[in-house]
């Protein structure tokens, strides 16, 4: 029986998990669940998994659900309750099912407990991957991807080296509005945005796959997974989501990894490695499938794609500006203070006045991730005005 630590547990990645959990009940425990401030659907999995300790990041939703829980269920709270929770040695793995640059200094808490991590949370490795790396390395501790296309990636990998590597095509479904002219982009809504073809995910990564910058974060990400230059990962638009992605060895093989589009598949197995478990999850029919189609993503359509590679080529700080800068504007979008097109202007600008550190520590990053959202915040009141 495996603990598990689900942090993000009433979002998408979370309640999959929790299924996942469900049906392998004999493998996994849900034996740690946080949230932001989602404490109705908190009580509702508490009841039925009996973890042994929660955590709420809204101290006043915290205090709310101390009254409804048994005492012997421990309550952190806080942005500082997160790294706590992580820490107990009763857990043997942590999923982190939260967005945001919000998961960094947990994860960093939960490397340094020894606790191998499932990582759904692509913005910390974004903001500090060489640094997490290192951690990782320094303390042996295991980062497993849940991102269908990571997990696709660390699978086609499975007993080679990076050095074998000629390409990686990084496989996106080209969102809503793959088929659409850019001229009509200027007039989408929150509605059209919100709307993907394929995935049902949170408001915030869902914004990120209309703009590609889902991609580009994910571009980052590979690179410090697995130690490859950004001029070796393509990124593919393939609309049907079949294949996740593939790596191109030098030899001219290609292993492709290919499953429903259902996340509960990389989530089992992150949680399974080495073992694959049977049961429920969906299979393709192959019998079915009429085509798989593929093409190249538009740059100029998609400017958030290219400033993901600016990113990628500059490295350093840059990572963690382009983070931050995207996720004040994406939250700005959401609450109707900008345009869909403004979010790569803005984040763009922020880019433009940053003076980049070649080499940050942890403390430098955490720095220029307020600084970039300080600056994403003036620019975006400079648009309101």
């Amino acid at each position: 029986m495996k603990n598990i630590a689900i942090l993000g547990s009433t979002g998408s990645i979370g309640r999959s998990t929790l299924s996942v959990v469900r049906s392998q009940a004999k493998h996994f425990r849900a034996a740690c669940l946080s949230v932001n401030s989602d404490i109705d659907n908190l009580y509702k999995q508490i009841k039925e998994f009996r973890p042994f300790s929660v955590c709420v990041r809204d101290k006043k939703s915290a205090a709310i659900l101390a009254k409804k829980i048994k005492p012997s269920i421990k309550i952190y709270c806080g942005e500082s309750g997160l790294e706590e929770l992580v820490k107990d040695k009763r857990i043997d793995q942590v999923m982190f099912a939260l967005s945001g640059a919000a998961a960094l200094r947990p994860l960093v808490s939960a490397i340094k407990s020894v606790k191998d991590i499932a990582l759904a949370n692509k913005e910390a490795m974004v903001m500090a991957g060489p640094i997490i790396m290192r951690l990782a390395a320094r303390h042996k501790v295991k980062i497993l991807p849940v991102d269908s296309e990571q997990s696709a990636i660390w699978q086609a990998l499975s007993g080679s080296s990076s050095t074998s590597i000629s390409s990686i095509y990084l496989t996106a479904s080209g969102g809503p509005f793959r088929s659409v002219p850019k001229n009509k982009l200027r007039s989408v809504t929150i509605n059209d945005v919100l709307a993907h073809p394929r995935w049902r995910m949170g408001r915030k990564i869902t914004v990120d796959s209309a703009t590609l910058m889902n991609k580009g974060l994910e571009l980052l990400e590979a690179m410090f997974l697995f130690n490859v230059e950004a001029e070796k990962i393509k990124v593919l638009i393939h609309p049907e989501a079949i294949i996740h992605s593939m790596v191109e060895f030098a030899d001219g093989v290609v292993i492709a990894q290919l499953s429903e589009p259902d996340m509960r598949i990389p989530i089992q197995y992150a949680l399974s490695y080495p073992a694959r478990l049977p049961g429920s999850l969906p299979k393709i029919n192959f019998y079915g499938l009429k085509n798989l189609n593929f093409g190249k993503p538009d740059f100029d359509k998609f400017p958030s794609l290219g400033l993901a590679y600016q990113a990628a080529r500059d490295l350093g700080s840059m990572p963690a500006v382009l983070n931050a800068a995207n996720e004040e504007s994406v939250e700005s979008f959401l609450n109707k203070r900008i345009s869909f097109l403004d979010i790569p202007r803005v984040v763009a600008r922020v880019m433009a006045r940053h003076r980049r550190v070649s080499s940050p520590d942890l403390r430098q990053v955490m720095q220029t991730d307020s600084w970039a959202r300080e600056e994403a915040r003036s620019i975006i009141s400079s648009l309101k005005s």
